[in-house]
């Protein structure tokens, strides 16, 4: 029977995580007991995802704001600590710079502007240009007030120059803001920085070091190592990047443990079904608001750990491309024949291939991550695992 669906995603309802549950089982019977009530199949190749936040949940990974200050205490001692880049969140920076403030005498805040890495507008661009502010300015709070006034985030409302500045004075911590876009001009400040960017972290420290900064660290050097005794409370690869607030005084951190708990989720399905998926642990999905400008990949990373399966990049011809040129004379099952066959002997590298162009070269857990991470969304759909179908099939495949 000729095959009439392609990729489907599907969200599957779990049991609220709690920590030390063992996430692995919880996924894999989570999705046999979908297929089963539901009677979908479970296939070869079907990729079974899970959000980061149950997987940390389940670990116990969090930490806590005194555990950042402690960290960053030992990293800074009682010099003044340039904070640079953050990202305008309560729920991503907030109480990581409550850590940092608990921690130090002295903060110089250095926002980018109009927006940060990710797409929140201080300002917008619009603006900038009407003022005759350029993107290369240096503003004092002050002369930033003066041009601008007094600024809310669109979607928040909350005007986070105050914010963060709250935050700080709640610690005892003084603060002073500067706003630029040249992570050297926080070295007129202090040459004592902490990076707090994401995607563009190396970049700038090895700016920072170059430029003569006395020390300089990210987020991603923040609570990689465990407290004494404990065996949760930490991120060896990634720090503070990719947390959460939790409540006031935790946040939780990126999972520890994904590589493990995707190969458990394949083996168990596997032994109980007989068929061999793919699993990955996905966070943000990396796609941008057209209307807020916002890049939702707040997270150091779309998917942190999965299955080999899913390594590499798409390797797709462009039917449309083949429709309107190559096959242009042709229409029915002619056409459709035609364009079978082309991707049945399609080689197995296409980068360059004028065939290929306008489709995606995205790594495939982006890709899946994003939408496993749209089809789940962020509220109270209730099901933080998705099960992926068809994703690897093509328009030549039967069935």
């Amino acid at each position: 029977m000729e095959n009439l669906l392609g990729t489907i995603s599907m969200g599957v309802r779990a049991p609220i995580i709690r920590e030390g549950d063992n996430i692995a089982e919880v996924v894999a019977t989570s999705v046999i007991n979908a297929s089963k009530a539901h009677g979908i199949p479970i296939q070869t190749k079907d990729v079974i995802a899970v959000t980061e936040s149950v997987v940390a949940r389940a670990e116990g990974n969090y930490v806590t704001v005194d555990k950042i200050a402690e960290d960053v205490k030992a990293l800074f001692g009682n010099e003044t600590i340039g904070v640079i880049f953050p990202i305008l969140s309560r729920n991503r920076f907030a109480m990581c710079f409550k850590g940092i403030c608990r921690a130090a005498k002295k903060v110089v805040l250095m926002l980018s502007f109009p927006a940060d890495e990710v797409g929140n507008h201080l300002v917008s661009a619009q603006e900038m240009l009407q003022k005759g502010v350029s993107r290369d300015a240096i503003l004092t709070e002050e002369k930033y007030r003066e041009i601008f006034g007094y600024t809310k985030h669109e979607f928040t409302g909350v005007d986070y120059i105050e914010y963060y500045k709250e935050l700080a004075q709640s610690e005892n911590c003084e603060i002073e803001v500067v706003l630029a876009n040249d992570c050297r001009a926080v070295m007129a400040y202090t040459k004592h920085i902490l990076c707090a960017d994401i995607h563009t972290r190396e970049m700038t420290k090895q700016i920072l070091k170059d430029a003569g900064a006395s020390y300089v660290c990210g987020l991603d050097d923040i609570c990689v190592k465990p407290a004494e005794g404990m065996h949760t409370g930490y991120n060896a690869k990634y720090g503070l990047l990719g947390s959460n607030k939790a409540d006031e005084e935790r946040v939780k951190l990126f999972p520890q443990s994904g590589e493990a708990v995707v190969l458990e989720i394949q083996r168990i399905i596997k032994e109980q079904t007989g068929i061999e998926v793919e699993a990955m642990v996905y966070g943000d999905g990396a796609f941008k608001d057209p209307v807020g400008k916002i890049w939702e990949l707040a997270d150091p990373v779309v998917s942190p750990a999965y299955t080999e399966g899913l390594c590499g990049r798409p390797n797709e011809l462009k039917l449309k491309a083949l429709a309107d040129g190559k096959y242009a004379m042709l229409s029915g099952d002619a056409l459709k024949e035609a364009i079978k066959e082309e991707i049945k002997t399609k080689g197995d590298n296409l980068v360059g291939n004028m065939a290929s162009q306008g489709t995606t070269p995205r790594q495939i857990t982006d890709l899946l991550g994003s939408l496993a991470d749209l089809t789940s969304g962020s509220g109270d759909k209730g099901t933080p695992i998705i099960w992926i179908k068809g994703y690897f099939k093509n328009y030549a495949d039967e069935a």
